[in-house]
């Protein structure tokens, strides 16, 4: 089977034994096409074609042709909407026929929402090669774990030879650092074989700082009247923004029906400048529940530090726009309980963690309106309880959690294991969607540091940036405490962060993988058969340091949780009903919970 998105833009074979070269370059004057094939190098002048636009279609091109665009004479660049960048992002580009390569997984329609268990992953340091090729290698033990989706941080072609993905530059080019676009196709058909989704990360709400051409010939690319942190906007809403938005749109199609991904995951809209009606993040969604979401199962997960719940709508039981959204509520509280934290927005859960826990696992999110400390004083989130617990996807660790922080630790590092214990099985036999971040089965001793691969000068400023950031903290006021914070650019903090696999033949390792995969199984057997249809028709009520929550699920039976968050006995506690689907520690049983302990039981479907 073949699949091909045809775009408007960039290198297109047009089925005739020709390709298509298009560049939108609206400040140019003159656009000539650099490129090297088996009959010997092309330099030719493209024809411009109105509204900015240069084309240009040659005959007897190959698939793999190397190719590049000379604006008026002075600068050669990359094709934007590359498919190929093999010699990263300042080297020219490569002819991509999506049809040489042949997909094994026709039959393959994607699995319900409600079955997904997420497992976060960094292609670089999911393994020691590092690539998309011995990803697949790994894939087997997902399945056997009890995963049922992956979830890629962004592969978009970045500068240098590792990086986070969140500094792309080139949003339709896997990096090559990982391998080729056949070998991405290869990880996702491979995900399918297994039975496993396959989603992707994408960025629309900034380029990296390195390798982005587009100002030069393209400045209406971006729009000065909106300010962000990586400087103008991204032009979604300014004059000219057609093109803009209709490049990120045919980028979000573009995966899903090229690659054949199973769903995207939207980072930060919340950064996105837009105040057009639809905004691209409803008009991207439109998109693409009436494309490849009309023919299989395609989800969509944000990540919107304002808690929209309206972007999360259900119509008839299906989403509207976004299948789900990242719940950080849920992590804060989570955090705040197990390290005590206070700094930066855990201050906004510090007063009353348990109550911010219990009011996000059983309303959806936590802050619904109210006013956040952290955000000076203004209101955020919407109300959220009449939306499906698989609107949320909850986490206690994931890659910005972790490494956001200055040493890069992973709860493991920093809180109790009986802590740690009590807010696994939590999450994990919770009705919403649980997320665990790659090597958190198996509680991994590296850590997972902000890693990057600039040139020099851009280099040196993101050291100075991350030791001014924890300034501070407390525990980086000094120089010297800084100077410790692993510097980005070396190859070392990328290594350090690489797990390693080896730790899983040892016993305290093994005990971990033993208790997410023992839970997992439970979840699959019990729970995901009742979860179709359900709404957050539930409720929470804390008792000192014990939470009561209860759901209704999709087919009215009833789920409970008791979790004592405390050393001490919990003698009051609320009855659960039904039968016991895991007590922790084990023997665990309806009366007074021991400390760090957690009972779940499910409730027959009621008349």
């Amino acid at each position: 089977m073949k699949r091909h998105h045809h775009m408007p833009f960039g290198a297109e074979f047009d089925g005739h034994g020709a390709v298509r070269f298009k560049l939108w370059a609206p400040q140019a004057s003159e656009v000539r096409l650099d490129i090297v094939h088996t009959q010997g190098k092309t330099n030719a002048p493209m024809l411009p074609t109105g509204e900015g636009w240069f084309a240009l279609t040659l005959a007897g091109i190959e698939h793999g042709t190397r190719y590049s665009f000379c604006i008026d004479q002075r600068i050669s660049v990359p094709d934007p909407a590359s498919r190929y960048n093999p010699q990263d992002v300042h080297g020219a580009s490569a002819v991509v026929d999506p049809h040489a390569f042949e997909w094994p997984d026709a039959s393959w329609r994607g699995r319900p929402w409600e079955e997904a268990v997420i497992y976060e992953l960094h292609v670089g340091a999911f393994t020691q090669a590092g690539t998309f090729n011995a990803a697949i290698e790994r894939l087997d033990y997902l399945v056997r774990l009890g995963v049922t989706a992956v979830e890629l941080m962004p592969v978009a072609d970045f500068p240098g030879k590792r990086n986070w993905g969140y500094d792309g530059v080139l949003p339709f080019a896997p990096d090559s650092s990982y391998g080729s676009p056949e070998d991405l196709k290869s990880l996702v058909a491979a995900a399918h074989a297994r039975g496993l989704m396959i989603l992707l990360d994408v960025v629309y709400n900034h380029f990296g700082p390195e390798g982005n051409y587009l100002h030069v010939y393209a400045p209406q690319f971006f729009n000065p009247a909106h300010a962000t942190p990586w400087g103008a906007a991204i032009n979604f809403d300014g004059e000219r923004s057609r093109v803009v938005r209709d490049f990120f749109i045919h980028n979000a199609l573009y995966w899903l029906e090229e690659f054949n991904f199973d769903g995207l995951r939207l980072d930060a809209v919340h950064a996105i400048a837009d105040d057009s009606h639809p905004d691209i993040v409803d008009e991207l969604a439109a998109a693409v529940r009436a494309g490849p979401g009309h023919h299989r199962e395609v989800h969509l997960v944000l990540e919107n530090d304002r808690n929209e719940a309206a972007r999360l709508i259900r119509e008839r039981g299906q989403p509207r726009y976004a299948t789900a959204q990242w719940n950080d509520d849920v992590h804060h509280a989570f955090h705040v309980l197990a390290t005590g934290e206070r700094d930066g927005y855990y201050r906004d859960y510090a007063q009353k963690p348990l109550w911010w826990l219990g009011r996000a696992l059983a309303q959806g999110f936590g802050y619904q309106g109210e006013i956040s400390e952290h955000r000076g004083g203004r209101a955020r989130g919407e109300l959220s309880a009449g939306l499906p617990p698989s609107a949320f996807v909850n986490f206690i660790q994931n890659h910005d959690q972790i490494g956001n922080r200055a040493l890069g630790e992973r709860l493991s590092a920093l809180a109790p294991d009986p802590v740690q214990r009590l807010e696994t099985i939590c999450l994990l036999l919770a009705p919403s969607i649980p997320l665990l971040f790659m090597g958190e089965e198996f509680s991994a001793s590296s850590p997972f540091l902000f890693f990057c691969d600039f040139g020099p000068e851009l280099a040196h400023k993101v050291v100075q940036g991350r030791r001014e950031e924890f300034a501070a903290f407390e525990r980086f006021r000094t120089p010297q405490a800084q100077a410790g914070i692993p510097d980005p650019g070396t190859e070392q903090t990328f290594l350090a962060s690489k797990l390693n696999w080896s730790e899983l033949v040892k016993a305290e390792h093994a005990r971990w993988h033993t208790l997410i995969s023992d839970l997992l199984e439970l979840r699959r057997r019990y729970l995901v058969p009742h979860m179709a249809g359900s709404t957050h028709e539930a409720r929470f009520a804390v008792d000192g340091a014990g939470l009561c929550v209860d759901w209704t699920l999709g087919d009215r039976s009833r789920l409970h949780l008791r979790a004592n968050f405390s050393d001490a006995a919990w003698a009051n506690v609320a009855a659960a009903p039904g039968d016991i689907l895991f007590a922790a520690p084990a023997g665990t049983l309806p009366g007074p919970l021991p400390g760090w302990s957690a009972l779940w039981t499910l409730e027959p479907i009621r008349a």
